[in-house]
């Protein structure tokens, strides 16, 4: 079993001809609000992978029907906390060139409380797994719990702050990166070659298995004794917004299906080739359905 401890955010997403600038007033041309968080993204992905997996997160009592959208996909949502405070959101914009630039309000994913932890803790079992991402509150005390209480860990340090560094990492079975996280946790230019990237990784968390996305660049992953390279796939990029969590979603449904690491990098990033052809974030989600045809197809549909 997996669970996701993960924010759930409202998204309101604005397409903008550019992102807005300094002192600029930029009137948008569509407005949507959707569902949205890492954590909820990363959920909603792996269910639809197929994967089998829990969602421990906090979410306004007026935003019940967020809960009840991930049920209908599949993730067991009986751990989510309702509570009287606003919901997570993020106001997003995305121009015409697919690019995006968010402005995050954790809200109720900020207001995990230890008695809640515990709860949540005692559902799990050694050599569970523990997903988690960097936009709730209580990750240190989770993580180390986690690791005390033998959960497999795989961490996704998004948002990257400089609270990641003291994260107990080494204890991470999966860390799942881009190239400005990879590049902040090691202290080297973020355009820099990817492999010097790795090396340093390596050295830094010599254990720990890394998935490093590159978008349009491909993805690694990199173990204790293999570096493997999945090349990109030929795709017209709409929209990027969650294309890493359904990268992360898809990943580790095909992980816990029992696929080789190659199948697993293949998989993954077909689904999150998909995801960048259309807007939105849960709504650019791909089904496996859609991923497996892209896959049979490939790259034709792509």
């Amino acid at each position: 079993m997996l669970y996701n401890f993960g924010s759930i955010n409202l998204d309101h997403v604005y397409r903008v001809p550019h992102l807005v600038r300094p002192g600029e007033t930029l009137a948008s041309h569509d407005y949507r609000v959707g569902l949205g968080g890492k954590g909820a993204n990363q959920s909603l992905a792996m269910a639809r992978a197929g994967g089998h997996l829990a969602h421990w997160g906090r979410l306004g009592r007026q935003d019940a029907w967020v809960r009840d959208m991930l049920a209908h996909a599949g993730v067991d949502t009986a751990p989510i906390e309702l509570v009287d405070e606003p919901s997570g959101h993020a106001i997003i914009q995305v121009d015409d060139q697919g690019e995006n630039a968010i402005l995050l309000f954790p809200g109720a994913n900020h207001g995990v409380r230890e008695p809640t932890l515990e709860q949540w803790l005692t559902s799990a079992q050694p050599g569970d797994w523990l997903l988690a991402q960097n936009e709730c509150n209580a990750l240190p005390c989770l993580l180390e719990r986690a690791r005390d209480q033998g959960l497999r860990i795989a961490l996704n340090p998004a948002p990257m702050t400089p609270a990641v560094a003291t994260l107990p990492l080494a204890a991470c079975e999966l860390l799942f990166v881009n190239r400005g996280e990879a590049a902040q946790l090691v202290g080297l230019a973020e355009h820099g070659p990817a492999e010097a990237l790795l090396d340093a990784l390596a050295r830094r968390l010599p254990d720990t298995g890394t998935l490093l996305t590159l978008g349009r660049e491909g993805a690694w992953f990199q173990g204790p004794e293999d570096r493997l390279f999945q090349p990109p796939l030929p795709v017209a990029a709409v929209d990027t917004t969650a294309a890493g969590d359904t990268f992360i979603g898809y990943y580790l449904a095909a992980l816990q299906a029992g696929l080789a690491v190659r199948d697993c990098l293949v998989r993954a990033s077909t689904a999150a080739a998909l995801a960048v052809t259309r807007s939105g974030a849960a709504d650019s989600i791909p089904t496996l359905a859609e991923v497996e045809r892209a896959l049979h197809d490939a790259p034709a549909t792509l």
